[in-house]
């Protein structure tokens, strides 16, 4: 299912957001019989994207040169956030299995993370990865306050943290909490600084990154108003990107600026750049993965540090 959506499209609220009003005058509807769409990944090297339908618990992939849609993996423990590693290798955060994973170049699963100091993990949610090999992933309690998106259960860390995963040892370190609800995650241009959404508290945070991969104190970078964000991503010009809910997708100044709004037909829950010069916005929207050709450019994808 696939076709053209033709309404107000742009809302600008700043004229620092006009030049990116340029690109496609008309949404796009790529699919639209998910359950509750999350966690979109563009792959390069496949020309595909691959994205989550979280309650019916299975991945599904578009392909760039026919359009056709399928099955990507199902069961996908109820799969929420992707994203790849320095190798090209898929990296998904299981909401169902309470973990996140590796898909190898031959298909088998690494276990990457399951627990921290022994207990189970809530529900991982979203995940990035630096150019030095370290995996950052959001845990909320998302997957386990029902049997909706995961399996019902009681939390065995008793917090909804933000945890690193050591490139070298593979140990899982608590990287931050203090959140309620953290959920997208997304780095500087220049890794320096890791950016939080936190759902429950309506607002996203960043932290500055230390040389020993520990993280500082968190400061507000931008507050929601009527809605609510889910993941985050950055344009090459250092404006912020939001899932906003209701509220459609939002663009941030560097300066945390609210400048403009992208106003889309459903609930968005997830955002991501990708095609062949990254500057085709994916959007998934409850039932449905949309995208849009823009004037814009999404950051860097995963770099090999030197």
């Amino acid at each position: 299912m696939s076709g053209e959506i033709e309404f107000g499209l742009y809302e600008i609220l700043d004229n620092r957001f006009r030049r990116c009003t340029y690109g496609d005058s008309r949404l796009e509807q790529l699919y639209g019989d998910c359950r509750w769409a999350e966690g979109p990944l563009y792959v390069p090297a496949w020309r595909q994207l691959v994205w989550s339908d979280i309650p019916n618990d299975r991945m599904l992939r578009w392909d760039e040169a026919t359009g056709t849609v399928g099955v990507f993996r199902s069961p996908a423990g109820h799969s929420n956030g992707n994203t790849l590693d320095r190798e090209g290798r898929l990296i998904s955060c299981e909401q169902g299995n309470r973990r996140v994973t590796r898909t190898e170049h031959d298909g088998t699963i690494t276990v990457l993370a399951d627990r921290h100091q022994g207990r189970r993990l809530n529900s991982p949610n979203d995940a990035v990865v630096r150019s030095d090999g370290s995996i950052w992933f959001s845990d909320p309690d998302f997957g386990i306050t029902s049997d909706y998106e995961g399996h019902r259960a009681e939390s065995e860390v008793g917090a909804c943290n933000v945890y690193r995963i050591d490139r070298d040892s593979g140990e899982v370190h608590l990287a931050a909490d203090g959140f309620a609800g953290p959920n997208g995650l997304v780095l500087s241009h220049d890794e320096q600084r890791l950016y939080v959404s936190d759902t429950r508290a309506g607002h996203i945070r960043v932290f500055n990154i230390r040389e020993d991969g520990t993280l500082g104190d968190g400061r507000i970078f931008t507050k929601a108003t009527d809605s609510r964000f889910d993941n985050i991503r950055f344009d090459s010009d250092g404006r912020l990107w939001a899932a906003a809910f209701g509220d459609g997708v939002h663009c941030y100044a560097p300066d945390g600026t609210l400048i403009g709004r992208l106003l889309i037909p459903e609930p968005v829950s997830n955002i991501t750049f990708g095609g062949p010069k990254n500057n085709r916005l994916f959007i998934t929207a409850t039932t449905s993965l949309y995208s849009l050709v823009t004037s814009v450019t999404g950051t860097h994808r995963v770099r090999r540090r030197p």
